[in-house]
């Protein structure tokens, strides 16, 4: 049988080794964490200063841009102004391409440092249990076996008491990687997200893209015609001008409704200009764009399915994802629905992205949160009780208000232009790089449809 001495002293050399042990996997993940995080870290550096590289790029082609629409219509304008937003788009993906690398980068550091702290956790737990086993056998000590161990009271506690200690430093040590690996987990899913809106804005870049290269096409058709002869060029240009009868019969197409006459939109765009003081070519190019930009515009409905959507969300087969955000739209787009006698399971709204919530309503789309706080003003101006977001009339009203909230009313390329961006990505986003492309699409269908506004007055 052991003596108490005996069982004490291999306690003490077990203690020992478990402190050791657990110093000895922290030096050794710290180190490994540290070497991962310099070289995350030189890479982040090498993509960031790529990224500046390329957005100083991209903005001398915005530049150009703008110059070169001031400028009267020539060949030489017309070709510098096609090239230039090539080039921005070409510039704008690559950008998008290395900020999604970057995001990569960062979420790869944040999965590396939950593994660590997750194999840490484990190796302590697993420290703590022993402890807490040996413990006991210290518990289980009587005063007969301390006395006849020769070992004095006070020595004895003292160890006691520091191995203690040492295992409430381990349980609180335990608690806070719990804590960190919580906050580590939680910013790694933000940057997901983030990485989704992303590649979300590429694939409609993609789409603006293909657009500027049918541009471009067009325009090397007609330097073709033209031999490179600026009088040449004009005469194309005359000619293919659309003449007014044209222009009343083209069809402006809507979201969430059906295509109007161009003459009825800019009758709409009039009446919205007038009650609000927006340039009507603003509210056509913002409530286009709206209507054209992306896939997944009006193509969605809200169910009531139970869990195959539990509450108001779609079923695409495989996977369920929520087209509004429960919590802030869902019973407003029931309320506002419901107020127009229409079915809510039969109303059209915008899908969701990879990255967030849709539901936007109507040739404006809004979303039902941000329509109720302009129901009263749209009711007001354009006289219909509740407004109907599916509504033209009331659409182009509520366009109009909120882009004269953003500032559209000073009526400067600028002003517009931001207003615009506010429209899409909100107040706080609107000057971010990633959203210029809004901004251009929306003035350069404004600088179209003034063209034919003037066309239409002419005649």
């Amino acid at each position: 049988m052991r003596t108490c001495c005996t069982q004490y002293s291999l306690l003490q050399l077990w203690l020992t080794f478990c402190v050791c042990v657990v110093l000895f996997f922290s030096i050794i993940s710290f180190a490994f964490a540290q070497a991962t995080t310099d070289d995350v870290l030189k890479r982040r550096a090498q993509l960031e200063e790529e990224l500046v590289g390329l957005e100083a790029r991209i903005e001398v082609q915005q530049v150009i841009l703008q110059e070169k629409q001031r400028e009267t219509v020539s060949l030489e304008r017309d070709v510098a102004i096609v090239d230039a937003k090539i080039q921005s788009a070409e510039l704008s993906i690559r950008a998008r391409n290395l900020s999604i690398q970057k995001l990569g980068s960062a979420i790869g550091t944040k999965e590396n440092i939950i593994v660590n702290l997750t194999d840490k956790l484990g190796r302590e737990k697993q420290s703590l249990a022993q402890l807490i086993r040996k413990t006991r056998e210290l518990d289980a000590f009587s005063l007969a076996e301390v006395i006849l161990a020769n070992k004095n009271f006070s020595e004895f506690f003292s160890d006691a008491d520091s191995f203690n200690a040492i295992k409430a430093a381990l349980q609180e040590s335990f608690e806070k990687i719990e804590l960190t690996k919580d906050k580590t987990n939680t910013e790694k899913n933000t940057l997901e997200d983030k990485r989704g809106e992303e590649q979300d804005l590429r694939q409609i870049q993609e789409l603006q893209k293909r657009r500027i290269e049918e541009d471009k096409d067009e325009k090397r058709e007609i330097l073709e015609i033209s031999k490179g002869q600026e009088s040449i060029y004009q005469n194309i240009i005359a000619n293919i001008e659309k003449d007014a009868a044209t222009i009343r019969t083209e069809l402006f197409v809507l979201s969430g409704t059906d295509a109007i006459p161009f003459e009825r939109a800019l009758e709409l765009a009039n009446i919205a200009s007038r009650k609000t003081g927006v340039r009507s070519a603003l509210v056509l190019g913002v409530i286009a764009q709206e209507s054209n930009l992306g896939e997944n515009v009006g193509q969605c409905l809200l169910t009531n399915n139970p869990q195959k959507g539990d509450g108001k969300g779609i079923n695409t087969g495989r996977i369920f994802k929520q087209v509004m955000k429960p919590s802030r739209d869902v019973d407003i787009f029931l309320n506002v629905v419901n107020k127009l006698g229409l079915n809510p399971y039969g109303m059209v709204v915008s899908c969701p992205p990879s990255y967030g919530y849709g539901g936007a309503m109507g040739p404006a789309q809004f979303i039902p949160s941000t329509w109720v706080l302009f129901e009263d003003r749209i009711a007001k101006l354009s006289g219909n009780s509740p407004p109907d977001p599916w509504n033209p009339r009331d659409a182009f009203i509520a366009s109009a208000l909120l882009l004269k909230d953003n500032g559209a009313g000073k009526g400067t390329y600028t002003a517009e232009r931001l207003a615009a961006l506010r429209y899409f990505a909100g107040w706080k986003n609107a000057k971010k790089r990633a959203y210029a492309f809004y901004g251009d699409d929306v003035m350069a269908l404004a600088a179209k449809y003034q063209k034919q506004i003037d066309i239409l007055q002419q005649n």
